[in-house]
């Protein structure tokens, strides 16, 4: 978790934070604790999706289906 804070201001539709202020009843946290849980799971996210396409992208690296058909398997 993070060390420091720094208050932010963002815009959420009504009926996000309808959602949101239900769930933070129902679940007895903070809204605060569930958007940053909520981003570090997307940010996590799009890291590994960012890291799968740098891979796809690369050169010398090829998909395991047509590395196993070139070996017969």
């Amino acid at each position: 978790m993070y060390k420091t804070v720094k208050p932010t201001t963002f815009t959420l539709s009504l009926e996000l934070l309808e959602d949101l202020d239900l769930m933070s009843k129902e679940m007895g946290k903070k809204k605060t604790a569930i958007v940053s849980e909520a981003l570090e799971m997307y940010m996590d996210y799009q890291d590994i999706k960012l890291a799968k396409t740098r891979l796809d992208e690369s050169t010398g690296t090829i998909k395991a289906d047509d590395f196993f058909k070139e070996l017969g398997v």
